[in-house]
């Protein structure tokens, strides 16, 4: 079985290239004149008029739930979004979601569609802060597929290759698999390093560092602590020092900006360093040049024209967009500052702020068969703990409390229980992060919820809603006049028995 490399190897291998590089007609006689016709206006021939019919659209697939644009969902995506919402609302991510349903959750996701083609349309992929991450997407993406495609079938170790010890260790064979794979990729780099022609520019070396120089130990606005930020760049390099060239290659150079980019990639505290000497910028454009020339060499060999790169490219440039243009659209909504608006809006939705609590204990169970398992035999009078040990994923299971915003909605399922009774099987979050699993659930406490008084302690809380609100609001609005502008379709009839705490 062939094995690529991972991430991990990737990124470690571009860190090792620091050791390594250096209108109407009238009717005319066939004279072309107009034939005169008494003084009255010549007949006109008229043509039978052409009706282009319009070119059909291609068929979407039945698994396709909704169209905006040239972008379709499909159903797997809606139920993948479905699962999202209700983890978001399980844990007290978010306490105040609505119901989730499979309707209202695509509407959603078609108004976020119709976000990314204005933003599109808004030409947002040239501001810098979007392009400038999208492009570093692209060359980590590019040099992925780059040294998958070399290493593909050259990866593959033979038992002649690796002695008994070796065989018996998995851990060590792993180890002299990645050796085998950085061996490979030196040996590649070397090869597409001087296939490009690469030619470093240590003149400029002095004059970068002095820049690096100037940055670290002069700031223009004062640093508490002593590392380049990325605002720096923009504001203290000139045009001319961003465009020294340190290096050369076939089809590209590398500059001083690209030398920062690479530098600001690293957290604060690993941009300290001789960086500020000719010797220091050497060792990080070694670094930068281990990215371009691969990007380079991807893009000879036509991998930018990849569909699935391009696809890749397509999911991130959506995201970033969907970001940037819902942040730019609540940006303004700021939390109230008038007492008595913040306090009329709390005695108008007290509830909102209850505090209900339930005293449970649960058994996790695999599947469904095993919780109807285990609820039968705690029916039958079973003791919880015994049933517990034979069926639950958590032998060592305790009761605790439970809030509306800790549960979602698989609250209302165990409110509706009394203290004493046992719940069952529901479904819930296992460890939240392990996806839904079947439960069986004693009530052990019920408190009735309590209305806190409003207080200097809640205000913020109550702030905080109100900004949520508003801000939801704001975006609504938005996406109410996007979806009126653009056409969209939504295939009810595919939607229709999607229960999102049925979905496998």
């Amino acid at each position: 079985m062939i094995k690529l490399p991972s991430n991990k190897l990737v990124i470690s291998f571009l860190w090792l290239l620091i050791v390594l590089c250096c209108s109407c007609e009238t009717k005319e006689t066939e004279t072309g004149k107009v034939i005169d016709m008494g003084g009255k206006p010549p007949a006109v021939e008229t043509k039978p008029e052409i009706v282009k019919e319009k070119p059909k659209e291609p068929p979407v697939g039945l698994d396709v739930v909704a169209k905006i644009g040239d972008y379709v969902i499909k159903k797997h995506e809606l139920e993948g979004r479905l699962m999202e919402e209700l983890r978001q609302q399980y844990g007290g991510y978010d306490a105040e979601a609505e119901p989730v349903d499979a309707k209202t959750v695509l509407m959603k996701m078609v108004a976020e569609k119709a976000m990314v083609m204005d933003a599109r349309e808004r030409n947002y992929l040239e501001r810098e802060t979007i392009w400038t991450i999208i492009e570093r997407f692209k060359q980590t993406l590019l040099v992925r597929l780059l040294t998958q495609r070399y290493l593909q079938g050259k990866t593959e170790i033979t038992d002649l290759e690796i002695d008994e010890e070796v065989k018996a260790n998995p851990m060590a064979k792993a180890m002299f698999e990645e050796e085998r794979n950085e061996d490979l990729l030196r040996t590649y780099y070397r090869e597409v390093y001087r296939k490009l022609h690469v030619q470093k520019v240590s003149d400029n070396f002095p004059k970068a560092a002095e820049v690096h120089q100037r940055l670290l130990l002069h700031p223009k606005e004062p640093q508490r602590y002593r590392f380049i930020r990325a605002e720096q760049l923009k504001s203290e390099v000139t045009p001319e020092e961003k465009n020294i060239v340190l290096a050369t290659y076939d089809g590209g150079k590398v500059t001083l900006k690209d030398w920062f980019d690479i530098l600001l990639e690293k957290s604060p505290r690993r941009r300290y360093g001789d960086f500020s000497t000719p010797e220091g910028i050497e060792r990080v454009l070694d670094k930068t040049l281990g990215r371009l020339v691969f990007v380079t060499e991807a893009r000879l060999v036509g991998l930018d024209r990849n569909e699935n790169f391009l696809k890749q490219v397509r999911q991130e440039e959506d995201k970033r967009l969907l970001n940037e243009i819902m942040n730019e659209k609540v940006k303004d909504v700021y939390p109230p500052t008038d007492e008595e608006q913040i306090i009329a809006y709390f005695n108008k939705n007290k509830k909102a702020f209850e505090t209900q609590i339930i005293k449970i204990d649960e058994i996790w169970c695999e599947d469904y068969n095993t919780a109807r398992k285990a609820k039968a035999e705690l029916d039958s009078g079973r003791d919880f703990e015994s049933v517990r040990q034979e069926c639950s994923l958590d032998k060592t299971g305790n009761p605790f409390d439970i809030f509306p915003d800790s549960q979602g909605a698989f609250f209302e399922d165990i409110r509706k229980g009394e203290p004493n009774e046992i719940v069952g099987p529901i479904k819930g979050f296992y460890n939240n992060v392990d996806g839904f699993k079947w439960r069986i659930v004693k009530i052990l406490e019920k408190k009735p919820g309590e209305v806190t008084e409003y207080s200097s302690i809640m205000r913020n809380r109550v702030k905080r809603k109100m900004q949520r609100e508003q801000r939801k609001e704001a975006l609504q609005r938005y996406q109410k006049e996007l979806l009126e502008k653009y056409p969209y379709k939504i295939y009810d009839d595919r939607i229709k028995g999607i229960d999102p705490l049925n979905i496998p």
